[in-house]
C-alpha cells in the first residue's frame, strides 16, 4: 500500500509542477460548450436540448488530450522500468496512474462543470446529477485510458491509436451519462442511468489495469 502510495503521490507533484495539461483540458471544455451556442443558435430552449449530450461528450474528449502522454515519459527516460521493478504489481502501478490522471484531469473538469452548464443552458436542477454523471464517466475514461496508452506504448503513431482504440470503449459512458442528465433535467428520477454508469465503472475497475499491467510486462 506505501509503495501504491508513494506512486500516486508522485503523479500528484508532476502535475503539480507542470499544470499545463490539467489547465489545457479544462480550456478546451469550457471552450467547445462555449462554441455550442454559435453552431446551433442562441434559442434557450435548443441549448437545453442538446446540453446533456454535449456536456459529457466534450468532457471525455478533455480528459483525453493528456492520456498520450501517460507513460511515455517515463518510458524515454527509463523511470517505467525502475517503477516496474520496484516491486508494486504492474496492475497497481496501472491503477495509480489512473487515480492520478482522474485526480488531476477529471477532477478539475468536475469544477468546471457549472461553468459549462450555464453556458448551455442546462437547467440548475440537473447540474447535480451532471457533476455525478462527469465524475463517473471521466472515472471510466481514466481507467480505459490509461489501459489504451499502455497498450499503444512504443507504437508508431501511437497518439493517433489512441482515441480510436478508447473513445469506442467510452460510448456507454457517453449515452448513460446524457440520458441521466436529461432525466434530471426533465424531472426524472436518473438514479437507474447513474446506476448503470457505475456497474460500468466497476467491470472496468478491476479489468483495465489488469489490461494495462500485461502490456507494460510485455514492453
Amino acid at each position: 500500500m506505501k509503495a501504491w502510495m508513494a506512486v500516486l503521490s508522485r503523479e500528484l507533484r508532476l502535475a503539480l509542477r507542470h499544470p499545463a495539461d490539467a489547465l489545457a483540458a479544462v480550456l478546451f471544455f469550457l471552450l467547445v460548450a462555449a462554441l455550442f451556442p454559435f453552431g446551433v443558435g442562441p434559442a434557450p430552449e435548443t441549448l437545453a436540448r442538446l446540453a446533456p449530450g454535449a456536456l459529457i461528450a466534450s468532457a471525455l474528449l478533455a480528459a483525453l488530450l493528456p492520456l498520450d502522454r501517460l507513460w511515455g515519459a517515463e518510458a524515454d527516460d527509463g523511470s517505467l522500468d525502475l517503477l516496474l521493478l520496484s516491486g508494486l504489481h504492474p496492475a497497481l502501478l496501472a491503477l495509480a496512474k489512473a487515480c492520478g490522471h482522474w485526480l488531476t484531469t477529471g477532477l478539475p473538469l468536475l469544477l468546471a462543470t457549472p461553468i459549462a452548464a450555464a453556458m448551455l443552458n442546462l437547467p440548475t436542477e440537473a447540474w447535480i446529477t451532471a457533476i455525478i454523471a462527469l465524475a463517473i464517466a471521466s472515472a471510466l475514461l481514466s481507467l480505459i485510458g490509461t489501459a489504451g496508452a499502455a497498450l499503444t506504448l512504443g507504437a508508431r503513431r501511437g497518439g493517433v491509436l489512441l482515441p480510436l482504440l478508447v473513445l469506442p470503449l467510452a460510448i456507454p459512458a457517453v449515452i448513460f451519462g446524457a440520458a441521466a442528465i436529461e432525466a434530471a433535467a426533465g424531472i426524472v428520477n436518473p438514479r437507474p442511468m447513474l446506476l448503470l454508469q457505475g456497474a460500468l465503472l466497476a467491470l472496468a475497475l478491476p479489468l483495465a489495469p489488469l489490461a494495462a499491467g500485461a502490456a507494460l510486462r510485455g514492453e
